[in-house]
Parts: structure tokens; C-alpha cells; sequence
């Protein structure tokens, strides 16, 4: 085994913070009250649950009442998604979403179809941008809501969201964004941006698995997926996960501090990574050079397979992905990189980069100095090669 051992994979999910730990822990065995619970136990929950709340809510500049607390993304996507269009039915059976949004949207747009709901489906350029004038003419009396996310998973882009934000607005169109890939780690104004729901999820961001949060502009028409009791506004029943949402909370008021010079030194990281990584041949960046959260990074190389790639790359002690974390089981290429462009070999060449805060400039030289010799080893293995 390789002694250095490098985690880029941060797109996939994040190392839990020290200090999240630390304030999650007394709701485990001394703080373990229901929040529904009217004695002392059940009120420290609650009180720990509403200054988590609004730590989410200054995050995003939303109100803490405006806050909905999930499972994660998927659940949050799921909800905003079917709950609009069930609760707003009288007002048109259309959605508008993209080619390229992460499983979550995507599938749950693919069930709205077998319910009978419209859906189109925007393509994007090859940085993986959608036109705002392709959208400004898919809008239709019919149209109920527009679900865009704010950042791709796979290749980084970073969509106009103010200006599709803007365009929902004027058209009396609800606006959801998948914003799980950039909460936390890019500035995000639910009120500059025009938002009316978006998605986020903790792990994302130096926080606990299984939660994450729905933000819901208030007055927004929308009703409950999970029945049972009255929490979260009657909006997402069951008791909730107490210590998940206490992590969350300090995750996100530690990502409010910390943003600024976590975006410079995970933008200086990449920039570096992508130098390096290009001066390989038959290689190339999938998204866009600059508008792209600060530590991702997408390459392509010719006449290789993604997968042989990341195995050798765990040999050597360093976690990547290829194509979509959340589908790597799939032999599928990437619907992402061929929704861009790339012929499905292409696609499947792919291999995603995406750096943390504990990230060095010692272990982007150590990927760039084993990733060269992989390649080429690969290659000579490989029918496509020349």
C-alpha cells in the first residue's frame, strides 16, 4: 500500500468536522429529548433544533421559518418537485429541469411523466450551461415550476441562477434549485437569487449523513410527501433527527465563517490540479474553466476507462470518482458528460477530482506526479490506444 493516502472525493461526501462532532454528541445520550415533548428534555431538543434552524437559514439568507428540515438532497428534491406539482395542479401540469441534474430531480421529473405531468427537459452547451432564452421559451401557461440546479455534481458548472431565478419571477413561475453541491461552499442569497425552494444536504459540507434541508419561501403552495404527525409545519412528518440537525447547524455556521479563504485556497488548488492534469496528452477539462465550484474538477482522457483509473488511483492511495458518485455501479455512461457532448467512450474516460479544506498543495503533486504513470499504463493495456 501507498503511504500517502489522498481524499478527493469531497464531492461525494465530506469528512464530519471536529467541532460538529463535538456539538452533536451530548444529544446522543444527555440532551436526548423528542422535540414534541413538553417536559425540560423535550424543550432542550427544540431549543437546539430552532438555533440550528436559524444557523441554515443566515447561511442562505433565507428566514428560519423558511427551513425544512429532510433526510438529505434526494428527500428535499423529492419534495419540493412532487409537492409543488400536487398541490398546484389547478395552475398547469408542467416542469422545466435540465439534462444534466443529479438523479435526485432527474428520476423524480422521469415518475411526474408517469403521473401525467409535462416535462422539458433543457440541453446545455458543452460547458454545461442552459440557454435563459431556451428556457424563457419553454415557459408555458401550463408551466408550474422550473427546477434547475445551482451547480453540477459531476462537472462543476455553476448555472446563472439569479438570472433563471428572474425569468420564473417575471413569468409567475415557482423556482427550485438543487443547491446540495454549493451551500457552504459558494455565497448563496436565496432572496438575491430569486429562490423559491431550494435543496441542501449536511454531509456536503463537513456535516453528518441523512439530513439536510428544503428551504420554502414562505407562501409558497405546497404540501406534505412524508403523513404523520404535525412536524416541520405539518411539512415532513416522523420525530427528527435531533443530533443530525445540531451537526448541520454547526456546519453551516462554521461555513459561513470559514467561506472566503476556503474559496481561495481550493480555487488556487484546483487551478493547480487542472495545469498539471492537462499537460497529459489526449486529456481534456469537462465544465467550465472558472465558473465551477472552487474544488471540483472534471478530466477526460482518451483510449481509458474510468474505472481501471480510479482502481489504480486507490492503489496508490488516492480516492477519486468517475462520472456520478451516486451511480457508480452503472455501466451507463455519464447522461452529465454525454448531455455535454462526449461520445459515450469518452464519457467513460472521465475521472471527477473534487478537493477539500484539508487539502495540500503536497498531495495535489503527489496526484499529479501518480496520475501521468497510470494513464499511460492504461493505455498500453488499452484496443483504442494507437
Amino acid at each position: 500500500m501507498h503511504a500517502m493516502k489522498v481524499y478527493l472525493d469531497h464531492g461525494a461526501t465530506t469528512p464530519v468536522d471536529k467541532e460538529v462532532v463535538k456539538a452533536m454528541q451530548p444529544y446522543f445520550t444527555e440532551k436526548y429529548g423528542n422535540a414534541s415533548s413538553l417536559h425540560s428534555f423535550g424543550r432542550e431538543a427544540k431549543e437546539a433544533m430552532e438555533k440550528a434552524r436559524k444557523s441554515v437559514a443566515k447561511l442562505i439568507n433565507a428566514e428560519p421559518k423558511e427551513i425544512i428540515f429532510t433526510s438529505g438532497g434526494t428527500e428535499a428534491d423529492n419534495i419540493a418537485i412532487k409537492e409543488i406539482m400536487f398541490t398546484n395542479r389547478n395552475k398547469g401540469n408542467h416542469i422545466i429541469t435540465s439534462r444534466i441534474e443529479h438523479h435526485a430531480v432527474e428520476n423524480t421529473c422521469k415518475f411526474m411523466e408517469k403521473m401525467g405531468f409535462k416535462v422539458t427537459y433543457l440541453s446545455v452547451d458543452k460547458n454545461g450551461f442552459i440557454s435563459l432564452d431556451d428556457l424563457r421559451k419553454a415557459i408555458t401557461k401550463e408551466t408550474v415550476l422550473v427546477s434547475i440546479m445551482h451547480a453540477n455534481n459531476e462537472i462543476g458548472t455553476i448555472q446563472p441562477i439569479e438570472e433563471i431565478g428572474k425569468i420564473c419571477k417575471e413569468n409567475d413561475v415557482y423556482f427550485h434549485t438543487d443547491a446540495v453541491q454549493t451551500v457552504g461552499k459558494v455565497a448563496v442569497d436565496v432572496k438575491k437569487m430569486n429562490i423559491d425552494l431550494l435543496s441542501s444536504s449536511a454531509h456536503k459540507l463537513y456535516g453528518p449523513k441523512g439530513v439536510g434541508c428544503l428551504f420554502v419561501k414562505e407562501g409558497t403552495r405546497i404540501g406534505s410527501l412524508i403523513h404523520g404527525g404535525n412536524h416541520e409545519k405539518g411539512l415532513r412528518a416522523g420525530t427528527e433527527n435531533v443530533s443530525g440537525i445540531v451537526g448541520f447547524g454547526k456546519a453551516c455556521e462554521l461555513a459561513g465563517k470559514r467561506m472566503d479563504k476556503e474559496v481561495e485556497h481550493l480555487t488556487k488548488l484546483r487551478d493547480k490540479l487542472i495545469k498539471g492534469v492537462l499537460e497529459i496528452k489526449d486529456s481534456w477539462l469537462n465544465g467550465d474553466p472558472s465558473k465551477r465550484v472552487p474544488g471540483n474538477t472534471n478530466f477526460s482522457f482518451r483510449y481509458i476507462e474510468g474505472e481501471s483509473l480510479i482502481m489504480y488511483l486507490d492503489e496508490m492511495g488516492i480516492a477519486a470518482s468517475t462520472g456520478s458518485a451516486c451511480s457508480t455501479k452503472e455501466l451507463k455512461p455519464s447522461h452529465v458528460l454525454t448531455a455535454i457532448g462526449l461520445k459515450p467512450e469518452e464519457a467513460h474516460g472521465s475521472l471527477r477530482l473534487t478537493l477539500g479544506k484539508d487539502n495540500t498543495e503536497e498531495e495535489v503533486e503527489h496526484v499529479l506526479k501518480a496520475l501521468p504513470e497510470i494513464v499511460e499504463k492504461l493505455r498500453k493495456m488499452s484496443p483504442l490506444a494507437k
